[in-house]
């Protein structure tokens, strides 16, 4: 994710730099066959590309909403488990007898809140399609690991666990039911969270609406310079490329905000979030182990911004 405000320009029309090369050399040979070769039919009429424009122009703004509308849940989910951990940390610390002098009690409590941070590090790594094993080492015991480690799912098998410990719990005496059934309300509200991020990360956007989208953007652009040539002569070439450019744009921007959990910079920043849920957590626990390192890199004019 984009955490920075100042993105290069290079960045942003990186992306359709290869659109906007082919229709620099399109435009510069439909103005050179109009005025030095006196191509036949080389102009149309400017309202045809308008009427076309202004069709594109509301197929463009419903993907747009419908894209960001994905993006704006996943983000909104993610919210919620950001305020859901934070609610399970503080029923195992408070539901739990805070008896200072039973270690078996505070274990319990520092490895339930650990699983929780190593919850949503490999749920994050998990909607990404990554190694969702990577972040359990710094977070959960050798015998967890191992049973997890033939498990697909990885951050359902942590869900597992959770629920394991609770009844525990109760067997123990260490909570009551009606505190039992509190934190189980808890960790459901953590499965569907889980469950509707794989929604959205497993709802593939109709391929066959941005191929139509995409088809009827380059029809515009290829006839746009017929229909600017008789008012603007030269000046048309700067003009295709700069109205043409707002469309690629805007396209790309809904392909990128449609998946949110595909490692790209426009991605919703499940790493950060997860980094500041621990950071909360580790607070409640009075843990001053070090958080996880923000990873980062670089353009190529060394301007610095976050990719999570």
């Amino acid at each position: 994710m984009l955490l920075k405000k100042n993105i290069p320009i290079s960045y942003v029309f990186g992306k359709i730099k290869l659109e906007l090369a082919l229709l620099t050399a399109y435009s510069t040979t439909v103005y050179i066959a109009h005025a030095y070769f006196n191509f036949p039919g080389v102009s149309i009429p400017i309202a045809i590309p308008g009427i076309l424009g202004t069709i594109i122009s509301l197929l463009l703004a419903f993907r747009s909403n419908q894209a960001y509308d994905r993006w704006w849940e996943a983000r909104i989910l993610w919210g919620a488990i950001v305020n859901d951990s934070r609610s399970f940390a503080r029923q195992v610390l408070t539901f739990i007898d805070n008896s200072y002098n039973d270690e078996d009690k505070r274990a319990m409590k520092e490895r339930m809140i650990k699983r929780q941070m190593a919850w949503c590090y490999s749920l994050s790594q998990h909607l990404r399609c990554q190694d969702s094993q990577q972040s359990l080492k710094n977070f959960v015991s050798e015998e967890e690991r191992e049973a997890l480690s033939t498990m697909e799912h990885v951050p359902l098998g942590l869900m597992e666990q959770h629920g394991n410990d609770l009844r525990l719990l109760l067997r123990l005496g260490w909570v009551n039911d009606f505190q039992q059934v509190a934190m189980d309300e808890t960790l459901n509200r953590f499965s569907n969270s889980m469950g509707a991020c794989e929604r959205i990360k497993s709802t593939v956007f109709p391929v066959t609406y941005s191929v139509y989208i995409h088809f009827l953007v380059l029809l515009f652009v290829l006839i746009l310079p017929f229909g600017l040539i008789e008012f603007f002569g030269i000046i048309q070439i700067p003009l295709v490329v700069a109205i043409s450019s707002s469309f690629f744009l805007i396209e790309k921007m809904a392909i990128h905000l449609q998946d949110p959990f595909e490692s790209k910079p426009t991605d919703t920043p499940t790493t950060s979030i997860s980094r500041k849920i621990e950071q909360n957590l580790r607070q409640l626990l009075k843990d001053e182990y070090p958080v996880q390192p923000e990873p980062t890199t670089a353009t190529k004019d060394s301007t610095m911004f976050y990719i999570l």
